[in-house]
């Protein structure tokens, strides 16, 4: 059956449909529950669902699967919510094989996969001996909106999975997520891209929409072009590991790389927060299974979403103009206060304390716990570590001599700077430069060793094998040109470096990284934002503002890694006239930004810069696989990551 036609995009639908969702799962195992769950989707349940929720629906305990703890005494029936991995597979049916027996009372097991189930876990589960022992069914949950211009799978593992495990489940789900989206708002009527893996899921997406018709006839004018979205942009990370491996420069990426961000939620000690942001509401009130309010002292969990007025002023900018923001919102706050001086009425104290004294106490708690924040994020970077970090950084995208990068590199390791930073450092250097001379190499991985343990001779390795750290025999042979970005070819006409931007009010995206834009927004820009592109490159030619796909950019993309794509998608001629009668001819058209593999932050904040200066003529959603930094990639390459069940 076809989905209702929509006639503007609405990621508030996704969510209610997720929740929905959700409910029928409760639903289906009648009476009380216990609810087993897998870690991994505690935060994405939580950003969809309120706890009581599932006391409502007759819930009487929580417990995660990997913790092994079940009580059940509490309730006859055990309903497993888990994504559906190898892993999870075994740990479900060990448990359902060891539950004890209890007199009177037969347990009965449901469990549902996330969001599909697969073959192999069917076997897995057959192996085992309790196939016939649990009834099996699928919770299709795949966007979840963090905000109502980001979409994300909540992947943890995509990363992974996709560039070392070389295992695409992520691509699957994802061209189901992106069909998903056809289904609601018609075909996206131009699909570009670039990167190997991109064109996985182009070609999976397509596929999809075959079988779709094939199917039912009846979708043929659902499946007409949107006349609301005007293209979807596909980005593989592949294309550009450089822009994670940086250290991300605004407020909400600073936040990520010192505190972690995880599900939309950061774990901050309860003296940042502050008293009055301590309640279970503000720190567990989203997050399904939450622990209790901790004690003063102990880390607090606090959401980071665009409803806290200061925190979506502070989340984009370069934190060089935080001090500033931070100033002129204590001054608004505070002139919110006196303006009670101004209603003389009972009706008009009454709007007063409605429209802007309840909203002013709510900015005033949120300002002094980002007050907190803004002050340990200072420090951090005032720090000598931090500004050799940033140094070497800099030095390698501009371009600039290896020798004092070595230099400072070899420093950074004989002063015991944590693993990650050094080997994000490696990595960007390897990746900018097409891999270490041979003697370079071998003298960066004796000391990684030596510094760092034996054992990381399997992290090595593994980065190797994402081409991240690499020697130039092999990162420059011909087989590898192909995949391989050429920064060295694309800085100039992307001008990727750049040293005149002004950080409080910035006339290009380069601002979020100081002195770099990142690859994979000047992709984008090529596609959506040509002008401004042929623009920042000073003399980039004269460029038709509305050709479509990579046109006036073949060149650039052809140093750019993996494969180039620009599929237009072609409705029946009554099916298009149909849905346009019925979509009506939208202004302002959206472009869909698919980042395969993970987004940062401070990649976020860049597209909503480029959608700031596009208001009024486009709307940009980003979707991806999942929310991710520099230190995620590093330690998905680590001997641990590496060993763990591989995603089926």
């Amino acid at each position: 059956m076809v989905a209702e036609r929509a006639t503007e995009f609405d990621p508030s639908k996704i969510k209610d449909q997720a929740l929905r969702d959700l409910c029928n799962v409760l639903e289906g195992v009648r009476g009380k529950k216990s609810l087993v769950v897998d870690k991994a989707l505690s935060g994405p349940l939580g950003l969809i669902a309120q706890p009581s929720l599932l006391q409502d629906y007759g819930v009487v305990q929580l417990h995660w699967i990997e913790d092994d703890n079940i009580d059940y005494t509490a309730s006859k029936n055990i309903l497993y919510i888990a994504r559906c991995t190898a892993k999870n597979a075994y740990s479900i049916a060990s448990q359902i094989k060891n539950a004890p027996r209890i007199p009177g009372q037969d347990l009965e097991h449901s469990l549902f996969f996330v969001p599909r189930r697969t073959p192999l876990c069917d076997r897995i589960l057959e192996d085992e001996g309790v196939f016939g022992d649990v009834t099996i069914n699928e919770y299709p949950l795949y966007f979840i909106p963090l905000e109502p211009d980001i979409l994300s799978l909540e992947l943890d593992d995509a990363f992974e999975d996709l560039y070392l495990h070389k295992t695409y489940t992520s691509i699957f789900n994802s061209a189901k997520a992106l069909m998903l989206l056809q289904q609601q708002y018609g075909l996206f009527p131009r699909i570009t891209g670039q990167g190997d893996k991109g064109k996985k899921l182009l070609d999976a997406l397509l596929r999809m929409r075959n079988e779709a018709a094939a199917e039912d006839a009846s979708t043929s004018m659902a499946l007409a072009p949107s006349s609301i979205i005007e293209n979807l942009v596909i980005i593989d990370r592949e294309t550009d590991f450089v822009t994670p491996l940086l250290t991300q420069l605004t407020y909400e990426g600073l936040i990520d790389e010192i505190f972690g961000i995880n599900n939309s939620h950061v774990e901050l000690e309860a003296s940042v927060v502050g008293t009055a942001m301590q309640g279970p509401t503000e720190t567990t009130g989203r997050s399904v299974g939450t622990a209790p309010a901790a004690p003063q002292g102990k880390k607090r969990k606090v959401l980071l979403e665009g409803s806290d007025r200061v925190f979506t002023d502070l989340r984009n900018n370069n934190f060089s103009a935080v001090p500033a923001i931070l100033k002129k919102t204590a001054l608004r706050i505070d002139a919110d206060f006196k303006k009670k001086d101004d209603y003389k009425t009972v009706s008009e104290m009454k709007t007063y304390v409605t429209k802007v004294l309840g909203p002013a106490q709510k900015d005033r708690t949120s300002l002094s716990m980002h007050f907190n924040i803004a002050e340990i994020i200072q420090k951090h970077i005032n720090t000598e570590l931090f500004e050799k970090t940033l140094e070497v950084q800099q030095s390698l995208i501009a371009g600039y001599s290896s020798t004092q990068q070595h230099e400072l590199m070899t420093e950074l390791i004989a002063r015991g700077a944590s693993l990650e930073t050094v080997l994000r450092l490696l990595c960007l250097y390897s990746c900018v430069s097409t891999g270490f001379k041979p003697k370079d190499f071998d003298l960066f991985r004796r000391e990684i060793l030596q510094g760092y343990g034996y054992e990381h001779v399997l992290t090595l390795d593994a980065l190797d094998k994402v081409a991240l750290l690499q020697s130039r025999t092999v990162a420059g042979s011909a087989a590898a040109a192909a995949t391989r970005t050429n920064y060295d070819y694309l800085r100039k006409p992307l001008r990727l470096f750049s040293e005149s931007v002004n950080e409080s009010d910035p006339d290009d995206i380069v601002y979020v990284y100081s002195v770099y834009a990142p690859l994979s927004v000047r992709l984008v820009q090529c596609v959506i934002q040509k002008s401004a592109v042929a623009q920042a490159a000073r003399g980039g030619g004269s460029l038709n503002p509305n050709s479509a796909g990579w046109k006036g950019f073949e060149d650039v993309v052809k140093n750019v890694g993996g494969k180039t794509f620009d599929e237009v998608q072609k409705g029946e001629d009554k099916a298009v006239r149909a849905r346009m009668i019925l979509d009506g001819q939208n202004e302002k058209k959206i472009t869909v930004v698919f980042f395969l593999g993970g987004i940062t932050y401070t990649e976020i904040a860049a597209l909503r810069w480029i959608a700031k200066q596009e208001e009024g003529k486009r709307q940009i959603i980003i979707a991806t696989t999942g929310i991710i930094n520099g230190n995620n990639i590093i330690r998905a390459a680590t001997t641990a990551a590496r060993t763990k069940p591989r995603q089926t």
